[in-house]
């Protein structure tokens, strides 16, 4: 990636749509330069990427990547020099039963939201290390630590995110690297879009906000964990409108 070296890069997988996108309009408006995946929506992810450029006047690379295959991971970050913030929220979801899930199923779960993670934070560190700073931010779920039925895979894959931001912050906390995750609560994106409005409203009343959350709340977030004092790191950190406290 070409770009101006004074300016800062972050990477944001996931970035067509929902709190992806939401977070790449963040940082474009804060001057940072991106590099922005998605795994199928390339018409959407480059006209996103041709907006922040001419609104901001950032350089912004759009890339089509399987962000559960270490092959695309590793041919993305050949193209990346230079990274500072790493977002980790590319992910999918699956309900049904476990007994009626196959085993393709569970793997793919397991690789979009957990493999993913390990690959690209494994590519990162390097380059992160040569600037003796960074911060990786991992997307995470309420139901990672509260656990939700019928989606049991989608509730391990996302306790492994947690336990492994938790384990890598201490790995890479002398190196002045954060690591954080955000655990959202029910947020309005399109993977909770397979919702009734049954089950929504069933789900908002449980929620003392009295509403799910905003794709444009979470990214606010997740810029200012990307800028908290470097002493923070290893934290999951919620935004679920007191659903769980």
């Amino acid at each position: 990636m070409t770009g101006d070296n004074t300016r800062k890069c972050a990477m944001i997988t996931g970035a067509s749509r929902g709190i992806g996108k939401a977070t790449a309009e963040i940082f474009a408006r804060h001057g940072y330069d991106l590099i922005l995946t998605c795994s199928s929506s390339m018409d959407t992810l480059r006209s996103l990427a041709d907006s922040l450029e001419s609104l901001c006047g950032i350089h912004c690379l759009p890339v089509q990547a399987d962000m559960g295959s270490e092959e695309d991971v590793l041919r993305l970050f050949s193209r990346t020099q230079r990274l500072d913030v790493l977002v980790n929220n590319a992910g999918t979801a699956h309900f049904s039963l476990l007994s009626q899930m196959s085993a393709q199923e569970w793997r793919r779960i397991m690789a979009v939201n957990l493999d993913s993670c390990f690959y690209t934070c494994r590519a990162a560190i390097p380059l992160m290390l040569k600037n003796h700073s960074g911060s990786i931010i991992n997307i995470s779920s309420v139901w990672g630590t509260q656990g939700a039925s019928m989606e049991v895979a989608y509730s391990a894959s996302k306790g492994g995110v947690n336990a492994f931001t938790k384990a890598l912050a201490k790995e890479l906390a002398p190196s002045r690297i954060q690591v954080n995750a955000i655990a959202c609560g029910l947020i309005d994106t399109a993977m909770n879009s397979s919702l009734s409005p049954e089950d929504l409203a069933a789900l908002t009343e449980e929620i003392p906000a009295d509403r799910p959350g905003s794709p444009g709340e979470v990214a606010e977030l997740v810029f200012q964990v990307a800028h908290a004092p470097s002493y923070m790191t290893g934290q999951i950190i919620t935004i679920d409108g007191g659903w769980f406290t």
